[in-house]
């Protein structure tokens, strides 16, 4: 039987090309929202779920953090795509008759330099692999859609022009998600565990839980905070180090982190991808 892996989005958007690189072999299931992707696979309809949680240009995905630690599931691997922005168009028409181009707002300003060159006027769509399917529908030779490769070969649209983003290095992470955890030893590029806390309320309690990283050696690739519950009161922090639980200094900062949290609760441990490097 085929496993399926979730994600958020209409066929041919990069969360779609992010399964398809990273679990070529798995059939994937399109999910309205990111709790329906997560829903889909706590409930047996999914084996896996594809979650972006940050862009190298716009930094992280709303509420994804703030959705991991009450999904019940659990980090088994990181995927990094790079995100090749591409001026799709129906069939035979030339470059020069474009006058419009739909996508989501945020690609819209990743590609200002090229439409301003080309005179093209931008409209906001729902989202990237939407405005492709919107311009397949449409069928106007004088309307575009900036989107994947994949969004053009799957709504049957051309490619006028390939890889237009303004900046070269545009790259989402996401992370892999499962019922089950998976602890173990794997990769070749070490390992990343990632997991939630709140710490208590007392003077400096922040600065003394993160002492026990640096003076254990343990790298902190990121942390970031988030309002629990609608409160100004309660934080949240989630954070990504190298190592494994089991290494000797991350288990001894974990275990000083314990002292100075009301609570820690491990995300996941995986293999870094070689896209970090």
């Amino acid at each position: 039987m085929t496993k399926r892996i979730a994600f958020q989005g209409e066929l041919g958007a990069y969360s779609h090309q992010a399964c398809h690189e990273a679990r070529p072999d798995m059939e994937v299931l399109p999910c309205r929202t990111f709790e329906d992707a997560i829903d889909a696979v706590r409930s047996g309809a999914a084996d896996l779920g594809m979650l972006p949680v940050e862009n190298s240009t716009y930094g992280r995905v709303a509420d994804i953090h703030s959705l991991l630690p009450q999904s019940g599931l659990h980090i088994i691997n990181e995927a990094f795509v790079r995100v090749h922005i591409n001026l799709l168009a129906v069939p035979g028409t030339p470059l020069d008759q474009v006058e419009q181009a739909m996508s989501h707002t945020v690609l819209l300003g990743q590609c200002k330099e090229f439409l301003a060159e080309h005179g093209i006027h931008r409209i906001i769509g729902a989202d990237t692999a939407g405005s492709a399917r919107h311009v397949a529908e449409v069928g106007d030779p004088k309307l575009a859609a900036l989107a994947s490769e994949l969004a053009g070969e799957i709504y049957g649209l051309d490619v006028l022009a390939r890889h237009i983003e303004d900046q070269g290095n545009n790259t989402t992470r996401f992370l892999i998600m499962s019922r089950e955890a998976d602890h173990s030893r794997r990769g070749s590029h070490g390992m990343i565990t990632s997991f939630v806390f709140e710490v208590r309320n007392i003077p400096a309690a922040l600065y003394k839980a993160m002492g026990g990283f640096a003076t254990n050696g343990v790298n902190m690739t990121k942390l970031e905070s988030y309002m629990v519950g609608g409160t100004f009161t309660a934080t949240q922090f989630y954070a990504d180090i190298e190592g494994h639980p089991e290494d000797p200094g991350v288990k001894r900062a974990l275990e000083e982190l314990d002292y100075f949290t009301t609570n820690i609760e491990i995300l996941g441990v995986y293999p870094a991808d070689p896209g970090r490097e």
